[in-house]
């Protein structure tokens, strides 16, 4: 599973906010609830968010990734 909740902390210690994203930057308000959510988003968007936040940010700012459990058989 992909989890975004590093996102919303790296926004805030940058000054940004959820409202500037969707005023300011294009992000739709639906795609901001699906990060919050930890649903999937394109990878567009993705692209966009690290684009805001400059250079030297990766997804490992923004994301981190946990595989998912395994269901016995």
């Amino acid at each position: 599973m992909i989890k975004f909740d590093k996102l919303f902390k790296t926004l805030k210690e940058n000054g940004i906010s959820q409202y500037s994203l969707y005023t300011h930057y294009g992000i739709s308000r639906a795609q901001i609830q699906r990060l919050k959510t930890n649903q999937s988003v394109t990878t567009h968007t993705l692209n966009v968010i690290l684009n805001i936040l400059g250079e030297g940010f990766t997804l490992n700012d923004i994301a981190e990734f946990t595989p998912d459990e395994k269901e016995e058989e």
